[in-house]
């Protein structure tokens, strides 16, 4: 369990940094939310990926599925940062 804990948490990291690398616009993000950014963006794409049959139990999105998720909470983040502060 400490394991699976502690690659998320890599994983997270490299997926997230790679999001933010990736997406155009500034993005100032401290080190936790990266990598929560990119932990989120592996649920996500684990999730999508069951829904769509991609997945069976038990088996985690991939790293580019984890990118891919990153991104997407990235835009998703990053267009309501921009509404708030109009």
């Amino acid at each position: 369990m400490l394991m699976w804990i502690i690659s998320a948490v890599v994983i997270g990291a490299i997926a997230g940094l790679i999001a933010r690398a990736l997406h155009p616009g500034n993005d100032s993000m401290s080190w936790p939310a990266t990598i929560g950014l990119g932990i989120l963006g592996s649920v996500i794409a684990t999730f999508l990926g069951r829904m769509l049959g991609m997945y069976r139990e038990g088996q985690g999105a991939g790293f580019i599925a984890s990118v891919i998720g990153a991104i997407v909470v990235l835009a998703i983040y990053s267009m309501m940062k921009r509404k708030r502060i109009r």
